[in-house]
């Protein structure tokens, strides 16, 4: 297997845009996306009801809707557009590999890039594709917007794109997913769990100051995938999605705050709006990306304050708890453990987080191994280095571990459960793992499905190779 993605030059050209990408999947990979013109209601569940189905079917292509209805019960003015992430092919086009680059190259590829750091760039607000409409104070209406009400428990529709906020202390900004409930023409309702953004927030709370946040509600593909990275607190995540886009950020100031908080110029739309001090309301339940429902909480709110966007401009969401959050939860992280485990055990051959795992919870592991304690090495690794992962499954190098189906049979045919599985009592689990019994501690599990190297073991049956290359199936079905 070849792992060494394409070490693509820096674009130094036109900036990546979202309907460029959607024009491109259109005219080189037509099978990848579906149009549909009928009007659909998102705020009740039209959209993700036809996403379900698609799913039922097998058939994860992105779909435009192209007249959806709003909050207001009119058609709305923007597009939504969903489903992006749910294959793997668009993601890696997204980051302009090919598209059979779609396994540990586009994962390796995302961890190269995650180290690399790129400075953004400023332009002038009148040349910013995002401010050729501006609507601040009373101009602001939510309910122009196509939000979409995912699962039958949301008490209101989502926007579950990826607000931005900067540390008052570092000057650093931070991205990353987090769920915004529909609350009113200029309000919304917000969940951060205690990482980066709810610790800038924290900041200024106990200074009785609102926090100031962008919410990127669209932009490139690319863009979003990098607000997914695992760089430390203290890194400017605008450095970092210059690099995963390969090319600089262009920034201006934002509508509210001007030159002490800059936004992405070539986003779709943008929401800004703070988070008040020591304010706190219901929100949720939510259908969180475990697919099931995370609890109903006192949460931070957001005061709107200004909505800026392009003319035309494409609204996105994404289908949170099903395979389009799940592949692009699992990408950052593969090529991260690839890595890690590579400098221990060399003959490490991928790393994947299945759907079935909700991109998160079980990892499979493909080696070469050379001695038995290699296995155990890779599953710790793992474990220690991504939080959510719970169970891992080692299998051999002749295993795809994008295949669950030959991962089920390497553990079928190579796995004693007396000798091969290990359990690991009381380590840090994931809040809102459904199975857990306590709110902090898990149970995680390794299994071992590699042959033993000290004794012989049944070789698996294959055909000739040089006699399958002779009779291509292209040649039957034409």
């Amino acid at each position: 297997m070849n792992v060494q993605a394409k070490n693509i030059p820096l674009n130094t050209g036109k900036p990546s845009e979202l309907r460029d990408y959607i024009a491109m999947i259109e005219r080189d990979h037509p099978k990848e996306i579906l149009r549909i013109s009928d009007e659909i209601d998102p705020a009740k569940f039209e959209a993700t009801a036809i996403l379900a189905n698609l799913e039922e079917k097998g058939i994860n292509p992105m779909v435009v809707f192209e007249r959806p209805i709003n909050q207001l019960g009119k058609v709305s003015p923007f597009p939504l557009i969903t489903n992006i992430y749910s294959s793997r092919r668009r993601d890696a086009l997204a980051l302009g590999l090919k598209a059979n680059q779609d396994r540990i190259d586009l994962s390796i590829e995302y961890a190269r890039r995650e180290q690399r750091r790129v400075p953004p760039v400023r332009m002038n607000s009148a040349d910013a594709p995002v401010k050729q409409v501006i609507k601040v104070g009373d101009q602001v209406d939510l309910r122009e917007l196509p939000i979409v009400r995912h699962h039958r428990m949301d008490p209101a529709p989502y926007i579950d794109m990826a607000p931005i906020m900067r540390d008052p202390e570092m000057g650093h900004y931070n991205i990353a997913f987090l769920r915004m409930m529909y609350k009113g023409p200029r309000k919304l309702g917000i969940h951060m769990s205690p990482r980066h953004n709810w610790q800038m927030c924290r900041k200024n709370e106990l200074k009785n100051q609102p926090t100031p946040t962008a919410i990127i509600v669209s932009h490139h593909p690319a863009f979003f995938l990098g607000s997914l990275n695992v760089a430390p607190f203290g890194t400017d995540d605008y450095e970092v999605l210059g690099a995963m886009m390969n090319e600089p950020i262009r920034l201006v100031p934002s509508q509210t705050w001007g030159e002490d908080f800059m936004v992405p110029a070539d986003a779709e739309m943008i929401i800004e709006g703070e988070i008040p001090p020591n304010v706190r309301e219901v929100e949720g339940p939510f259908g969180e990306f475990p697919g099931t429902y995370g609890p109903q909480r006192l949460r931070w709110i957001i005061d709107v304050k200004a909505m800026t966007h392009r003319k035309n401009a494409i609204y996105q969401d994404i289908f949170v708890g099903h395979a389009d959050d799940w592949v692009m939860g699992a990408i950052p992280k593969e090529g991260a453990l690839y890595n890690r485990i590579k400098g221990v055990v060399p003959g490490v051959k991928a790393v994947h987080l299945p759907n079935s795992g909700v991109g998160r919870f079980n990892c499979y592991i493909s080696i070469d191994k050379r001695v038995d304690g290699e296995s155990k090495q890779a599953a710790f690794i793992a474990l220690g280095e991504v939080d959510f992962v719970k169970n891992v499954v080692i299998v051999d190098g002749d295993i795809d571990p994008y295949n669950e189906q030959e991962v089920m049979y390497a553990v079928a045919t190579r796995t004693q459960a007396n000798e091969d599985v290990d359990i690991i009592k009381n380590s840090k689990g994931n809040t809102l793992d459904p199975s857990q019994t306590d709110d902090i501690m898990t149970a995680k599990m390794i299994i071992d499905a590699t042959r033993p190297m000290k004794r012989p073991f049944s070789t698996r049956l294959d055909v000739p190779a040089e006699v399958r290359a002779r009779f291509p199936i292209e040649k039957y079905f034409k």
